[in-house]
């Protein structure tokens, strides 16, 4: 199996066309046809976890965080970053990155913070923009059914909890071939009028290859009349955060005795109690002082993510309780994830979580 058989499952599950733009995930280090003999999981793409692939024999390291956040204008072992960039290169170790691509995925980072807390009805806290696409198409009236079910089955018409939606118009078109066409109704030179249907499905936007690969195998006509539009709509499953519910109400400090003992935290930072029960929770993986006024806006009693800073606890102004966790603390069981997915995607094949603790915060007690 190649580091590319590898990669596929984990951009089903996490495509880097979500990734911000700020972000540099993918594939950092090596080569995607190189044959793999491992694959091991962790957060951070440390020294002792390149040691650590090197002794279990594993030459694919699947990190969460990327290793590489900016350019590199030389490699002569000065930084840490350096170093290992070297060492795994040594070692033919490839390192994959997804961190964003999966913060911005239902079932990714901050699902895993909503199973731990036991979050019902949950939904995404701020949508990305600009993630879904409309494509309108025109077909010969005979072959509308067949191309829908072409584009339907490569991803196209999924709306919510319904799927193969779409829209579709009656009408005429019309077109002259010239000298060197050939149409698949009519003749060159030959002005002709079709009756024709109009198609009209949206998609996510990572599908787009597939679904005008669809669209171009499974259209009839030598030329191929298409438009495609992003839109405004939010995707209900792409973006940052996650609102959700506690099945019960707790009061503050219960639900921090919680939140404390299932994120296995070393100490909760957070603002002042309101005395009032917790129900809504928001949460965010890693550092989420950006979507305070997101939480506070969802209606959430009490917003848990990381990296606060003194004036952030200040944006409370009483109407949230915040709880800072710590960043690693957030994102940990996103290895446990990751563990899971591939285990069940590529079953017989040697899978490892790091045992490296790469939280490079301390606390002392």
């Amino acid at each position: 199996m190649k580091v590319k058989d590898i990669i596929a499952p984990l951009e089903e599950l996490a495509p880097l066309n979500y990734a911000e733009s700020f972000d540099n995930v993918g594939l950092l280090v090596g080569d995607a046809e190189q044959e793999v003999t491992g694959v091991l999981i962790t957060l951070d793409t440390l020294e002792p976890v390149i040691d650590e692939a090197i002794a279990i024999g594993s030459n694919l390291i699947i990190s969460f965080h990327p290793i590489i956040f900016s350019g590199l204008k030389s490699l002569t072992g000065k930084t840490y970053v350096e170093r290992i960039m070297m060492k795994a290169i040594q070692h033919h170790i490839a390192i994959y990155s997804m961190h964003t691509a999966l913060d911005n995925q239902f079932e990714g980072v901050n699902a895993s913070i909503c199973d731990r807390l036991g979050l019902q009805n949950r939904r995404i806290l701020i949508p990305q923009p600009h993630t879904i696409q409309k494509l309108i198409t025109y077909v010969p009236k005979a072959d509308a059914e067949m191309l829908r079910k072409a584009l339907f089955a490569a991803g196209a018409g999924n709306i919510g909890n319904y799927a193969e939606c779409s829209f579709n118009i009656e009408g005429n078109g019309t077109y002259k071939g010239n000298d060197v066409s050939h149409p698949t109704i009519g003749t060159p030179n030959v002005f002709h009028t079709e009756a024709e249907t109009q198609i009209g499905v949206i998609f996510p936007k990572h599908l787009q290859s597939a679904i005008l690969k669809a669209l171009l195998q499974n259209h009839p006509y030598e030329e191929v009349a298409y438009e495609i539009y992003t839109l405004e709509n939010n995707h209900q499953h792409i973006g940052m955060g996650m609102i959700g519910e506690l099945s019960e109400a707790m009061s503050e400090t219960n639900f921090l005795a919680l939140l404390q003992e299932r994120m296995q935290a070393k100490g909760i930072r957070h603002s002042a109690l309101r005395g009032k029960p917790i129900k809504k929770v928001a949460v965010l993986g890693g550092s989420g002082a950006f979507a305070i006024e997101n939480a506070k806006r969802a209606g959430a009693d009490i917003f848990v993510s990381a990296d606060f800073k003194y004036h952030d606890f200040f944006k409370a102004e009483g109407q949230i309780l915040l709880a800072d966790i710590g960043h690693y603390e957030s994102e940990q069981y996103i290895k446990l994830l990751l563990f899971e997915f591939l285990s069940k995607k590529i079953p017989t094949f040697a899978v490892s979580i790091s045992k490296v603790d790469t939280n490079p915060i301390k606390y002392y007690s």
